[in-house]
């Protein structure tokens, strides 16, 4: 009799992660702070532990004790969808591994799970499976023409053909919200600061086909992340300047891991960059922005890889603006909803989220909610209309700099 196979296996899981499944305690600390589970009416699967435990399981039916001595034990496809449903309502924020007692990585082994379900055809969810065809094909997940990247720029901005620093625009700046993007190359204008851009060489990040377990798939992400890493090269460029957090983080941490190769320039978020030059007395504000501001941290800029500074420091350093925080901030904020696929895939999920989000600044009666992520922006406007709160702006810090210098934004395009 032939052997039966597991109905899950080990794919995309490391040895490290086989074991953190063990090392859950099910104290459910993850389970009060996971803003998924919260926004969805406290869905049972959704919570943090729950995804753990129910692998743990699969694992234990499939390669335990019993099913070596009379081999595995199936698991109908009807509970492998249910949990690929539940795995896939995660915005991969990381706020339950901030949490975890046991100091599980549960960001990366979402992704694990995800890209392991991809693998044997269960994942991704939904409008997600579009994202490895649209970035094949449109080099960007929003199906625009990659040349229009810049080619929007008025005649007033200045971009090298070869410079030492570099704006990585990022899809959804450059095709999407291109007020932050004009505001981006004008500020670096009137500081004198020469720097290129890619335009239409330049490839979606990636992070799209990462979070949601696509990356392997034809190696897309992998060829793409090494043509930005080869095009950016090819501009003489020695700093690389992010305003969307989810590219810095996509290029900090995936890009290398993705080429197998140390990043040949020195990776910088646009925040970070301003803070520094402030300390140095280099920026000039000209404008006072006479309003409370209350700031989000994107997952993918703060608790991803830890900065959450400068983006304070530039709010705190512009004349006029009172910085509010709210009740959940650094590592401890709470998701705008967007990420991990959860936008395209769940969208009322995300709004769902967002709108928890938007309360949360409501309560500091702060006039402008702002964020340092064009993505962060997009979702948490839309949680912003979708409860009403229409005297609420929500702004980048980005452009609430360009602004305080004196830079005009009036004629930024729209979508």
């Amino acid at each position: 009799m032939a052997k039966r196979e597991p109905t899950v296996n080990t794919d995309n899981l490391t040895a490290v992660q086989l074991m953190e499944l063990d090392a859950c305690s099910r104290c459910g600390e993850c389970v009060n702070w996971c803003p998924t589970y919260d926004a969805s009416g406290q869905e049972p699967g959704l919570a943090p532990r729950d995804k753990i435990l129910r692998w743990r399981e699969f694992m234990n039916k499939s390669y335990g004790l019993r099913a070596r001595l009379f081999g595995p034990k199936q698991i109908s496809e009807e509970e492998i969808e249910e949990f690929k449903d539940d795995v896939y309502g995660c915005t991969t924020c990381g706020m339950c591994a901030t949490v975890c007692e046991s100091a599980i990585n549960t960001v990366e082994l979402w992704e694990s799970m995800r890209a392991n379900l991809v693998k044997r055809g269960t994942g991704p969810f939904g409008k997600q499976s579009a994202f490895l065809k649209l970035i094949g094909e449109y080099k960007n997940p929003y199906m625009a023409e990659n040349k229009d990247r810049t080619n929007w720029f008025p005649e007033d901005v200045k971009i090298e053909d070869q410079a030492e620093i570099l704006y990585f625009g990022g899809c959804t700046a450059e095709l999407r919200q291109r007020k932050l993007a004009l505001a981006t190359a004008r500020l670096l204008n009137k500081l004198g600061i020469k720097f290129t851009m890619l335009g239409e060489d330049e490839i979606c990040c990636g992070s799209a086909l990462i979070r949601t377990g696509q990356y392997f798939i034809n190696d897309t992400a992998k060829i793409n992340a090494q043509k930005n890493v080869d095009n950016i090269k090819a501009k003489g460029a020695k700093t690389v300047l992010y305003a969307c957090a989810g590219c810095f983080r996509a290029s900090m941490i995936d890009w290398p891991r993705l080429t197998g190769k140390e990043l040949p320039f020195k990776v910088v978020h646009i925040t970070q960059f301003l803070q520094d030059l402030i300390e140095k007395g280099e920026i000039e504000w000209e404008k006072s922005i006479n309003k409370k501001v209350t700031y989000h941290d994107p997952c993918h800029l703060g608790r991803h890889v830890g900065v959450f500074e400068p983006p304070r420091a530039v709010l705190k350093s512009i004349p006029g603006i009172e910085l509010v925080e709210m009740e959940r901030i650094e590592e401890n904020q709470r998701c705008c909803g967007a990420g991990g696929g959860v936008k395209a895939g769940i969208p009322d999920l995300a709004l769902g989220v967002a709108k928890t989000r938007v309360d949360d600044a409501l309560e500091t009666q702060a006039d402008i909610l702002s964020s340092a992520c064009p993505f962060c922006k997009r979702n948490l406007s839309d949680g912003r209309d979708a409860i009403g709160a229409k005297e609420l702006e929500v702004e980048d810090v980005v452009v609430l700099a360009a602004q305080a210098m004196g830079i005009d934004l009036s004629d930024a395009p729209t979508e």
